[in-house]
Formats: C-alpha cells, structure tokens, sequence
C-alpha cells in the first residue's frame, strides 16, 4: 500500500519517529523548566536543517504532516477556548480589561511601524504586528501554580487579562487577514472584507453569550436537575460530549474558513461556547490525549518550516524585535495595572511578556498566505521561543522581589471564600 508514492511501512516510520523526537526534546526542556513547546520546535528545525529530513523522506511529501498540523492547531486553539467562556469576560474587571486592551495596542503598533519603516510592505507589517499581540497565559499560569500565588491579586489579573487577549487576538488576527486578502483591491474591499471578519466573530460571540444560555437555562427548567455527563456516557445521552465537542470543533472550524478566516478562529469560539456547558458536559480531560498526540505535529511543523540559512541572514532583526515584543507588551500591561502598584504593575507587565505557540500560529497563517517570507517566519517563531524562555525567569524575579519588599505579594488580597 502507498500514500503519495511513499510506502505506508514509510508513512508509520516518519510518524513514529517524529513524534519520538518531539516528545523526547519536549521532556528535556521540561527537565530544565522550559515549556516543551520549544522543544518540539527544535526537533522539528533539527529534523528540518539536516540529513533526517532526507533519510525519513520528508522531501518526498509533507501533505500528511500538513493535515496532522492542522487539525493539531485546530484543537489546540479549541481547548484554550475551553477555558475562556463568554461567562468570563463579563467578571475580569476593569483592570484587567485595561490591561488587556493596552498590552494588544502598543505591541501591534510597535510592530506594525517596525517593519513598514524597513519594507514598507503592508500585509508583512499586518502579519508582524499580529503575532506581537498574543500572549501565551500557559506559560505564566504554571509559574504562577508552582510559586503557589494563585489567589495573589496581580496572579487574578494576569488571567483576567488574558481571557481578554486571547478574543482580542483573533479579532485582530481577523481583521489583519481580511485587509491582507482585499489588499489587492481598493480600500473599499479592504473595508468590506474586514467587516465580514468581524461579522462573523461577533456573531459566534453572540451566539454563545446570549442565545445558548437562554436554551440552555430553558431546557434546565423542563427537565429539572441532572448529573454532569460524562464522555463515553452512552447510556445518559444519545451522544457523548466527546464526539459533540469534535463536531461543534469542527464545524466552526470549517465555517471560519469558508467564511475567508483561519480555521483557528473557528475552533477557538467554538471551544468558547462549548465551555458554557462544560458544567453539564466536562470534557477537557478527554481532550488532553488527542492534543498529547496531534498538537506536537504542529510544533514540530514549524521547525521543519524554519530554514537555518535564511535565519543567519536576519539575526539582528530577530534580537530587536524580541527586545521590542517584551519592552511594549512589558510596559503596555504595566500601564493597564499602574492603579495597582509600580510593584503589582511590573509583575502584571512581565507575566504578559511570553508569546509562546499563539504568535507562532499567526505567524504560519501568513507564511501559508504569502504574506510574510521564510526569513521573517523564522524572526517570529524566534521572538515567540526566547520570550516564552525568558518570561518565567522574569516572572519568578518580580514575584520574589514584591514578596521581599512587603512580604505578602498581593496574596493577602484575595478573593473572599
């Protein structure tokens, strides 16, 4: 049996040792306390920049991996949604709203006018300015577990704030997609397309903020109490939450791209409105294998997409707009939390510094589009690995220093039980 002129004893091989090799540089950079993100990412740019890729065939075909990747991302980006119900924003605050929407603008900005002032390319700046906005919240989120800081103030903001980035980071990457796909028109179809982005969001907001709740709460007073549903619970429900979440994944997923969206928009609001019901249908635990398995193929992606030689040429460029992603997103979430402190407000500043896979992702979109070149792909994918390596360092150093000075690090204010 073949699949694109390749044996399928070949196909399992590459499979096999690719996600080998993921997940073993992933564990090594764990046992280092770096996320094991960057270690997938170098297998892949080692995979990728030596003899490996010819002797697993790799230069043969990349339409499996491709297809892996994708659906990796897809499910990656619905499991964050998962996390952030529409529920959510309306409880984060001013603050961290403030914070939010100051740690997206000026990074963008600064971005955006770096690579307009070098090239003067549109879409390239777009894409450029895009990836700047994310915040990886994971990456925070476990030094703030491992210091045991949870209900420290600054830690509740920094969380608060980063359900907000994640909604305004696809709604900016909406938008920069629709300007980079009507850019070859006049303004009038930059507009346009631009506004069906939004449209779309927005409806899916609504969607799963106004309308699925009322169902939800209406159903609830027809049938009366019940136990949460399990996946696999066959005997409760005619269809499991499992395959219902996959389909609702899926589904949007789909919708978002025939819409002229990335998929991940789709998938991401999808997870948003699953996770109004995932009191009644839990199921981020079963979500947990299929992301152990896919979402290593999508990392290990970009680094076959990184090409060493092309890097050399643009280090430079890739240390100042590292420099530049974590000064603005540093001072952008700052200012958000001055009300709170120079102390709080430097720590709230550097938790929202890491990037991590959600730059990366963005990044691809418009390697995939023709928006960016290789060089600037490996400049993202490099600014998106050192900030999520430096961050924690940083965080632990702002955390200790407040907890030094005054001994209670905003602990002491907490939410009351």
């Amino acid at each position: 049996m073949h699949m694109n002129g390749l044996s399928i004893d070949m196909v399992m091989l590459q499979i096999f040792a690719l996600f080998l090799l993921a997940k073993v540089a992933g564990l090594v950079c764990e046992r280092f306390g770096v996320s094991s993100v960057i270690g997938e990412i170098f297998a892949g740019i080692i995979i990728g920049n030596t003899i490996l890729f010819q002797w697993l065939s790799l230069d043969i075909d990349l339409g499996l991996f491709e297809v892996l990747a994708e659906l990796g991302v897809i499910f990656l980006l619905f499991s964050v949604g998962l996390e952030t119900p529409f529920s959510e924003l309306r409880k984060v605050g001013r603050t961290a709203t403030l914070v939010a929407v100051l740690g997206v603008i000026l990074p963008f900005l600064a971005g955006f006018a770096m690579f307009m002032a070098i090239d003067n390319q549109l879409n390239e700046a777009l894409f450029i300015g895009a990836a700047m906005v994310a915040t990886s919240v994971g990456i925070t989120a476990r030094v703030i577990s491992d210091m045991k800081v949870t209900r420290a103030l600054e830690s509740r903001i920094i969380i608060g704030a980063a359900v907000i980035d994640d909604v305004l980071g696809m709604i900016v990457l909406a938008i920069v997609m629709g300007i980079s796909a009507g850019s070859s028109g006049g303004l009038l179809d930059i507009v346009l397309v631009s506004a069906e982005a939004i449209l779309f969001v927005v409806l899916v907001i609504l969607l799963g903020s106004i309308l699925l709740p009322k169902m939800r709460r209406k159903y609830a007073e027809r049938r009366g109490p019940a136990e949460p549903a399990q996946c696999g619970d066959r005997k409760r429900l005619a269809l499991s939450p499992l395959p219902f979440a996959i389909i609702v994944c899926l589904g949007l997923s789909f919708l978002a791209s025939y819409a002229g969206l990335a998929a991940i928009i789709g998938a991401f609001l999808a997870g948003m409105v699953f996770a109004e019901f995932k009191d009644k249908w839990p199921c981020e635990k079963d979500f947990h294998p299929i992301n152990e398995f896919l979402v290593p193929f999508f990392f290990i992606h970009v680094g076959l997409l990184v090409n060493i030689a092309s890097f050399a040429e643009v280090i430079v460029l890739a240390v100042i707009l590292t420099l530049l992603a974590i000064v603005t997103k540093w001072i952008g979430c700052g200012l958000g939390a001055r009300s709170m402190g120079k102390a709080s407000a430097n720590i709230v500043g550097i938790g929202m510094v890491p990037r991590g896979e959600v730059g990366i992702i963005i990044a691809s979109i418009g390697l995939t589009m023709g928006a960016i070149t290789d060089s600037l792909f490996a400049i993202v994918v490099f600014m998106s690995m050192a900030t999520t390596i430096v961050a924690p360092f940083l965080l632990t150093w702002a955390f200790r220093r407040k907890m030094d000075s005054d001994g209670t690090c905003g602990v002491m204010e907490t939410l009351s039980p």
